[in-house]
């Protein structure tokens, strides 16, 4: 602005808004070449051409639009396979959009106090959306020439993998940190401009990105050759399974029991395996499980020690097992562990053998027919959060290693333990009775060491869902434990 139109009293710093040259000031500027052209100018950290900016409605929602769907073609990319496309994430992740669109109202509400010319808030964001999208088809075609240098992004070394998307993220940050710093007024309009932006980039890139693929994992079948299906296994199996639930010991009375079981299904990855016996340890040691509990397992290394972890044999010991406690007073713990997928289904490997995967509903029905009435259920897997609402109750506990929306981490073949696994049940519940207070203590651990390891997709977010009926059972239990 000329200093002859300077309002009476303005600051002498204002903003200086570039103006477009005569012949350029049409509303041809309302185009979408033009957004995009002015969005590049936005990524090349220059001042965007004002004149004839103006965004409608219309323009903030085809950018909107384009810049989701970019988004989405963007992590597809980053994968191999045929992942499936996850429709729920469509509903989520708006806090960046709407952040950025709350400061674009700060910004331009400071700029026209002073100037009533000065651009829009609306107009603001789509030169911010402009840049995001255009960095965002730079950093897809970035990706493409890197696999195909490189090959697939899992073989990448991590200096490339990290440098191809924190360049581009500070590089956008930069970008529309500039835009918004030319036209902010005062002091408190820039300061929100560099404490927001970050935030607003952070949020999808770092703190809670949203997966819009997930491709299940598949064994590695260079180590993976099946379960070892001799004569002596195949004979020890039914009778392992009859032993186990045979040797069930009956309950205390005057007291609050535990009997346990533990499901394993995925034979390919010791880990899970591992997983069972820390639990079923810290169930003996902890809740007098000892005499109480059956390990279902499917790993090559337990064939002849442990029952197997399929569907029917987990139906076989939940009725089993309600016929010996006392189903008025005593607890049945279940802790369930292997790959979840985003359908709500529980993994199993137990090659050549074909066996189903566990899904909630199923594991209910059980419950319900056998007549457990206070049931504890822990399940360790990927997407668990989804397993929360078919089983929540006033007599159910169900806790969980992750939301519905995200996965749970350490479940790899050169993991000990998963985070989960090692956070609540050798860590938290060795320093308590109570489930709840441990959940909340490993949620915070599991949150830390995610980061530290580095984990992309965001926090596992475990849950956790507590029935008003059996939060009395599961209190007298902790009393119990403690003891006089």
């Amino acid at each position: 602005m000329d200093e002859q139109q300077q309002a009476p009293g303005a600051p002498a710093d204002l903003p200086q808004l570039p103006k477009l040259p005569r012949e350029f000031q049409a509303d041809a500027a309302q185009s979408r070449p033009a957004w995009l052209r002015e969005g590049a100018r936005v990524l090349a950290l220059r001042a965007p051409l004002w004149a004839g900016l103006q965004a409608r409605p219309l323009t903030l929602a085809v950018l909107a639009v384009a810049l989701l769907l970019s988004t989405v073609a963007a992590q597809r990319v980053l994968m191999e396979g045929s992942p499936e496309l996850l429709w729920r994430s469509f509903v989520q992740g708006w806090a960046d959009f709407a952040l950025m669109a709350w400061l674009s109202w700060v910004v331009a509400r400071s700029a026209r106090s002073i100037e009533p010319a000065a651009p829009s808030a609306a107009t603001l964001l789509a030169l911010a959306w402009s840049a995001g999208l255009l960095l965002t088809w730079l950093d897809g075609a970035v990706v493409l020439a890197l696999r195909a240098a490189l090959g697939p992004v899992d073989g990448w070394p991590a200096s490339v993998y990290w440098a191809s998307w924190l360049l581009g993220l500070a590089w956008l940050g930069g970008a529309q940190m500039a835009l918004l710093w030319r036209v902010a007024a005062g002091g408190l309009a820039r300061a929100a401009v560099l404490l927001v932006t970050p935030l607003a980039l952070a949020i999808p890139g770092w703190v809670a990105p949203t997966t819009f693929w997930w491709a299940e994992p598949a064994p590695d079948a260079d180590a993976w050759a099946g379960l070892p299906l001799t004569d002596e296994v195949v004979d020890a199996q039914p009778q392992l399974l009859s032993r186990a639930l045979a040797d069930l010991q009956p309950p205390v009375p005057g007291r609050v029991n535990v009997y346990a079981l533990t499901y394993a299904p995925y034979a390919a990855e010791d880990v899970f395996m591992r997983e069972s016996a820390v639990v079923a340890k810290t169930m003996r040691e902890r809740f007098g499980a000892d005499g109480r509990l059956v390990e279902l397992v499917v790993n090559p290394a337990t064939v002849t020690t442990l029952p197997w972890a399929t569907p029917l044999n987990l139906r076989k010991a939940i009725a089993h097992v309600a016929t010996v406690m006392d189903r008025e007073r005593d607890v049945l713990f279940l802790h369930l562990t292997s790959h979840g997928g985003a359908d709500g289904k529980l993994a199993a490997d137990t090659s050549p053998l074909q066996t189903a995967p566990m899904t909630p509903e199923l594991l209910k029905r059980w419950l319900d027919e056998a007549g457990v009435r206070w049931r504890v259920v822990s399940v360790s897997a990927c997407y668990s959060g989804s397993w929360i609402p078919p089983l929540a109750g006033d007599g159910t506990l169900v806790m969980t290693a992750a939301d519905a929306d995200h996965t749970s981490y350490g479940c790899g073949k050169r993991s000990e333990l998963t985070f989960f696994g090692r956070a609540m049940f050798e860590e938290a519940l060795r320093k308590t009775w109570s489930f709840t207070e441990a959940h909340a203590h490993a949620r915070k651990v599991i949150e830390v060491r995610e980061q530290e390891a580095g984990k992309s997709d965001g926090y596992s977010n475990p849950q956790i869902s507590e029935g008003a009926g059996v939060r009395g059972v599961l209190e007298r239990l902790a009393q119990e434990r403690r003891g006089p």
